[in-house]
């Protein structure tokens, strides 16, 4: 299991590196100028756009500057007045901050969402879909596909709206969507995000109740569960402790990348509720031209993703005992 832990954790590296690499020349492909002009929006003056040039390095060959810039990475360095310390991914001349301070501002608030919808789609939508599939074709498992079927074709936009005139504008059954730090009061923390998680979580246990649904069912018709079942096991160790692990294996496959999704940022939601996270700072560099900060938030999906990943490699073993890591 270490070795191969330090195998994947060593192509993870590599595998970022390769993007870092391929975003650098995607940035530093257009023109020095244009770099300078795009990267401090629609305020630049001569004087910006020759700080910019100078603190990004652009009158130095490519190869210096992207040294430059994985050395600001892993050692900090000097961008103007400015001196970013470890990591630095750049700094925003269109907010004047670093891009590592502003996305770690706003990390906390997409992280709260993410991992509250996350717990509460994979409880509700994996209990649901097992239900449905330990009956299956009667009237219990008709009706946990019709809700599926509902819920997973729902959007945001369209559920956030409903749910902030049901549960806030008209009854005040719950306070308008804001974040607090769970340090600072964990519960004004979830009654401030649950609007969101509900919103998120009705999508998410419509898709993974299917899921978990038509994988349960196919489990079930293996040749091991015939085995348990010959030998005598319990209905509830045939289900719980044989079929159901293994019916967990394409649930974590998509569950690894629908976590490494909300963790970049969930813009949708984000945008409906008002909150101010990673999603939001993603389409305002856009809408900004704030190149620097594209890239910042490119290179956390990136991070997201590959270690999202490795965990789910790592949890393969785990609840299928048939999966050998090597």
């Amino acid at each position: 299991m270490l070795a191969f832990l330090v195998r994947r954790v060593l192509g993870g590296i590599v595998i970022l590196a390769i993007i870092s690499l391929i975003t650098f020349l995607l940035f530093f492909a257009v023109p020095g100028s244009e770099v300078a002009a795009l990267s401090c929006g629609k305020a630049c003056t001569p004087a910006i756009m020759e700080e910019i040039r100078h603190s990004l390095g652009l009158d130095k060959p490519v190869l210096v500057q992207y040294a430059i810039f994985m050395g600001g990475i892993f050692g900090g360095r000097q961008i103007g007045d400015t001196y970013c310390s470890a990591p630095c991914l750049g700094y925003s001349f269109v907010n004047r901050q670093p891009v590592f301070q502003t996305v770690a501002d706003r990390l906390p608030v997409t992280l709260s969402l993410a991992i509250g919808a996350v717990v509460l789609f994979l409880l509700f939508g994996v209990g649901l879909g097992m239900w449905a599939a330990l009956r299956k074709g009667k009237l219990a498992d008709k009706l946990a596909m019709g809700f599926a079927v509902i819920g997973g074709s729902m959007q945001i936009f369209v559920l956030a709206p409903f749910f902030l005139y049901i549960f806030v504008y008209s009854t005040d059954l719950l306070p308008r969507p804001t974040y607090v730090s769970f340090w600072d009061n964990p519960l004004q923390w979830a009654t401030g995000l649950l609007l969101p998680w509900l919103c998120l979580s009705i999508i998410f246990v419509a898709y993974y109740a299917r899921l978990t649904r038509s994988s349960m069912v196919d489990v079930l018709n293996e040749d091991f569960v015939r085995t348990v079942r010959a030998k005598g096991l319990g209905t509830r160790q045939v289900y719980v402790k044989h079929a159901f692990r293994g019916a967990m294996i394409p649930v974590v496959t998509i569950l690894g990348l629908d976590v490494a999704t909300l963790f970049a940022g969930a813009i949708i939601t984000e945008q409906s509720f008002g909150l101010v996270g990673v999603g939001q700072l993603a389409v305002n560099s856009v809408l900004n031209s704030d190149l620097p900060m594209m890239m910042g938030v490119v290179l956390l999906a990136a991070t997201a993703v590959v270690v999202c990943n490795i965990i789910v490699d790592v949890v393969y073993a785990a609840i299928d005992p048939r999966i050998k890591v090597s």
